[in-house]
């Protein structure tokens, strides 16, 4: 990520651009420009060599005018306040526009799984988790997994806040094991709403979804299950890739065979994959082929100023939180090229923790059928009312998404009011 690229000020943009439309005065929004709350930790740990190593850690919450703060909790080098920042506040549109009673958080820690134990990922969830107790909780901010964390550690969690709290509270986090109160079809749940949406805009575009191209950006949890189920739903898979780089074939790739090696050990690599017909190739290479749909499942800032006039894909669907940057998103307008945004297009994962949430609080449990098909329901619907909003106001996907979003948290906070 390049220091210069702040992604609290593309939310930002985008706020205003929508308030502006929506006719809203500086006073309306203004609350909505500053998180309501913002924790900064220090996290020692012992680590297995007996050295003692301190890692830095944040908890935001953006928002909680519609209920309590959601967001997943990140383990990655590059995390900062302002990605954390942006990533809250993206959770609160997020929410929003798919209509679900929760605001937005995140939280992240700066380290490399990749390079740590798991004794020392659980030292430093467990010391983590801790440190930020005082700000989360069922009714208060409900954490999740992200980018390098897992169900796993969501298990952790949800042991050490029972733990502190004397009793187990099995709602403090969602995406846990199932052993844990965790939801069936929580793992798929992102990847299976980005699946949703891909049908429904190329649905809307008279586009069959047969045969069609698609280039995926990351091998993730929400990586990997999307070109997972768009293969499945009969798209041709064409290049995929990780943080080793990626793999493409023109002629389809064989995607249960790609996730299968993947998943047999945590240290195999798209770069030692091969296949005959199939072509080594960069990250940066994979955004620019010549596909129907472009899938980036990665992080933030990935299509931008630099590499918008390259893209050649017809459609861009946002499974990745901020892959685009807001000057990027002008120039994709420019050129014709239709971009589902994360707020919609990732939001089942969020959904999903719903489910999970609502389960753990009325302590009962629903088929995997029920919960994929009340994830399809509110994924299409909120598809219908952002495209609909499209046409009438004659503005990108984007700008639609926000619109709404924005609309339900402006209405939110002027219902409560400024306290006191």
């Amino acid at each position: 990520m390049k220091q210069s690229y702040n992604p609290y000020d593309n939310v930002l943009k985008v706020v205003q651009d929508a308030a502006a439309i929506l006719g809203y005065s500086d006073s309306d929004i203004e609350a909505i420009k500053y998180p309501e709350r913002e924790l900064k930790v220090s996290i020692p740990v012992r680590m297995d060599d007996g050295t003692t190593h301190v890692f830095q850690g944040y908890r935001i919450q953006h928002s909680t005018s519609r209920g309590p703060a959601k967001g997943g909790i990140r383990f990655h080098p590059d995390v900062n306040a302002d990605e954390v920042r942006a990533l809250a506040a993206w959770m609160t549109f997020k929410c929003a526009v798919v209509n679900i009673p929760y605001g937005g958080g995140k939280g992240g820690v700066v380290c490399d799984p990749s390079k740590l134990s798991e004794n020392e990922i659980r030292a430093i969830t467990r010391r983590y988790t801790a440190a930020i107790a005082p700000l989360i909780g069922p009714e208060q901010d409900i954490p999740a997994p992200d980018v390098g964390t897992n169900a796993a550690v969501m298990g952790w969690i949800m042991d050490t806040y029972s733990m502190l709290k004397g009793h187990c509270i099995h709602g403090v986090v969602t995406g846990k094991p199932l052993e844990l109160g965790g939801a069936l079809g929580r793992n798929e749940a992102t990847g299976r709403g980005v699946m949703f949406t891909t049908l429904n805009i190329l649905k809307k575009l008279g586009i069959p979804s047969e045969g069609t191209t698609v280039a995926v950006q990351g091998a993730g949890n929400v990586g990997s299950v999307s070109a997972k189920l768009l293969h499945e739903a009969g798209l041709k898979v064409v290049a995929i890739s990780d943080v080793s780089g990626g793999i493409y074939n023109p002629d389809g790739l064989d995607i249960p065979a790609i996730l299968s090696y993947l998943a047999a050990d945590r240290r195999n690599l798209l770069k030692d994959f091969n296949e005959d017909g199939t072509t080594h190739i960069s990250n940066e290479e994979l955004l620019e082929l010549p596909v129907t749909v472009l899938v980036p499942a990665a992080l933030e800032n990935q299509i931008n100023a630099g590499n918008a006039e390259k893209i050649q894909a017809k459609l861009i669907v946002e499974a990745a939180n901020g892959p685009t940057t807001s000057e990027a998103d002008e120039i994709l307008a420019k050129r014709g090229i239709e971009v589902v945004p994360d707020i919609l297009a990732n939001a089942g994962g969020v959904v999903v923790s719903y489910f999970e949430w609502v389960q753990n609080i009325q302590s009962v449990s629903w088929t995997e059928d029920e919960v994929n098909k009340k994830l399809k329901d509110i994924m299409d619907a909120a598809f219908e009312s952002v495209w609909d909003l499209t046409q009438e106001k004659h503005t990108t996907l984007r700008m639609g998404a926000y619109l709404i979003a924005l609309k339900r948290v402006v209405d939110a906070k002027s219902a409560r009011a400024i306290w006191p």
